[in-house]
């Protein structure tokens, strides 16, 4: 029987990881696929640091071309991140009849579209579990389980980074600087952890997400994202007091042929099962029409979890070319052709309740000024916390509305904050009740 051969781009901590899965249980992966799955090439610019894996003679390679145009490889696992050369690479597997497994989000929300119509064109797969959730199965079930829904939300805590500091400042109250300082010493934040903290890459996972749940082609800059930044402890205190959680939460409805894509700070309430996704934990929620609510939750990133999620692609890939199933479901759930691009409805036209904080000088008629400004915007508040005063004579009021449109909401805040009773910014998160 054939044997599968696959070669490897990128021999970082997820490629150490999928080395390791390969070497580890090779006895397993053989008994499953009834045949031998053999690392052919690994290619990596950096040849000489000890990843604790001992490869056969020749394996390793700094020449990515050893790779893309080896004729005995099977499958490339692009590893490597980023958009170039990871796209260019990518391609020339493609183009040289090789199928692809990836984990690169990123690519896929950006070129997602290209590199589907380059798979089909070469008569090829591109697989991609491990680019959503890690080690959490959410696409295949997706494209297998649960094809036969139409689905009308999902929403996601996709990022880890994020989820782990939310969940520190939430349960000891803890400030966003110390905890990220921490988070990026215990390997959970990265150096430079913008793409984390500010939702972006939240947003590639929600825009492939999207594609696959409602079988559009999402334009990655009509995602609106925003980050974690601005939240504070307080903010936090004063979710609880309202029975609220706050998450960096990915967001994807459609109705009537239009679709909300947006990635920011939301607060739910603490009695829904993603609130309790704790720690470095994913979670996505999706619901279907004939299935319901479903919920998976698990790593969502790590060496180990996403080298599995890259060997389950790997292997289905196999199976195929084995001859064990003879059709491999569409990667993106939806044929090529009837994916669409629905339009996206403009942030300013969302509608939910909000949370709102003002801090304030601590004077009578505030609370009126304040109460008078929003009404004038159509805004209506549903409950209020007014602490005692602080030191200096500035005080919070907190309040949470009604439902409101988003524009409403800023045009009223960006009045409040020029009156002469703000000493500071105001801020608002938007509230999600209907995740149930």
């Amino acid at each position: 029987m054939k044997e599968i051969k696959v070669g490897l781009l990128g021999f970082g901590t997820i490629g150490t990881g999928v080395v390791k899965v390969i070497q580890q249980n090779a006895e397993v992966i053989s008994q499953r696929l009834g045949t031998k799955l053999t690392l052919a090439a690994i290619a990596d610019r950096d040849i000489t640091t000890d990843r604790g894996v001992v490869l056969e003679p020749g394996v390793l390679t700094d020449d990515a071309d050893h790779v893309l145009t080896n004729p005995d490889i099977d499958v490339v696992i692009e590893l490597i991140g980023g958009y170039e050369p990871a796209r260019t690479f990518v391609l020339k597997a493609l183009e040289n009849g090789k199928h692809v497994v990836t984990a690169n989000k990123a690519l896929l929300a950006l070129y997602g579209q290209e590199l589907m119509l380059a798979a089909e064109k070469n008569n090829v797969s591109l697989l991609f579990e491990a680019a959503v959730g890690g080690g959490i199965p959410i696409l295949s079930s997706i494209r297998e389980n649960l094809c036969a829904n139409q689905f009308s939300d999902v929403f996601g805590i996709l990022n880890g980074t994020c989820n782990y500091i939310l969940t520190r400042m939430t349960e000891n109250g803890e400030d966003f600087s110390d905890v990220l300082a921490d988070a990026q010493e215990l390997g959970y934040a990265e150096a430079d952890p913008t793409f984390d903290i500010e939702g972006i890459d939240t947003a590639h996972k929600l825009s492939i997400l999207m594609t696959m749940c409602f079988g559009t082609w999402v334009d990655f800059d009509s995602i609106y994202t925003e980050g974690i930044t601005r939240i504070t402890a307080l903010d936090i205190q004063y979710a609880r007091q309202f029975g609220y959680q706050i998450k960096l939460l990915a967001i994807g409805k459609q109705e009537d042929g239009v679709v909300e894509a947006r990635v920011h700070p939301t607060m739910i309430p603490d009695t829904y099962s993603l609130a309790e996704v704790r720690g470095v934990l994913n979670a996505v929620r999706l619901i279907g029409d004939f299935v319901g609510p479903v919920t998976q939750v698990g790593s969502g990133a790590g060496m180990d979890a996403t080298a599995s999620a890259v060997l389950g692609d790997v292997m289905s890939l196999s199976r195929q070319m084995l001859g064990e199933s003879s059709f491999l479901p569409p990667a993106l759930n939806y044929l090529t052709k009837n994916i669409t691009t629905l339009p996206v409805r403009a942030m300013e036209d969302i509608t939910s309740p909000y949370y709102v904080r003002v801090m304030v000088e601590d004077r009578p008629g505030v609370l009126a000024k304040i109460a008078a400004t929003l009404g004038e915007y159509n805004i209506s508040i549903s409950s209020m916390i007014q602490p005692e005063r602080e030191l200096g004579g500035c005080v919070p009021i907190v309040l949470m509305t009604h439902d409101a449109v988003e524009s409403d909401v800023r045009a009223a805040l960006e009045k409040i904050d020029q009156l002469d009773i703000c000493r500071e910014a105001s801020l608002f998160i938007r509230i999600e009740n209907d995740l149930a």
